[in-house]
């Protein structure tokens, strides 16, 4: 199973990125004014929509593309903000030290908290 369909139940979209542009956002769709029409970094989903969960899910399709990053079954991708965060557990500091590596790479990620993670 995939990192995208275990923790979201998504199947990869078509054009999915995992650093894509950002889409303009349609103008008279929100109260906020023209000035603050870009989506933050870490908001911007997978094929470059708003996304609240956009950063988790474009760390979980970096980990999908990775060949040397199985699905770990025992680990689940959150975020708070820019941070990217790691829970459950993992086979060995090796595999995490390449988790926290590949997460970093994302556009957005201003950091990765491994704070939660069991190694073993």
């Amino acid at each position: 199973m995939s990192w995208l369909k275990r923790l979201f139940g998504l199947e990869k979209p078509q054009n999915a990125q995992v650093n894509p542009e950002p889409q303009a956002v349609p103008q008279g769709v929100s109260a906020a004014p023209t000035a603050t029409q870009s989506i933050p970094p870490e908001r911007i989903g997978l094929n470059g929509e708003y996304d609240q969960s956009g950063l988790a899910k474009r760390v979980a399709l970096a980990f999908d593309q990775n060949q040397e990053l199985d699905d770990v079954d025992t680990l689940w991708v959150a975020q708070t903000g820019g941070t990217v965060v790691l829970k459950g557990k993992v086979p060995s500091q090796d595999i995490l030290n390449k988790m926290v590596s590949v997460a970093r790479s994302v556009n957005g990620a201003t950091g990765v908290d491994t704070n939660q993670v069991q190694i073993g």
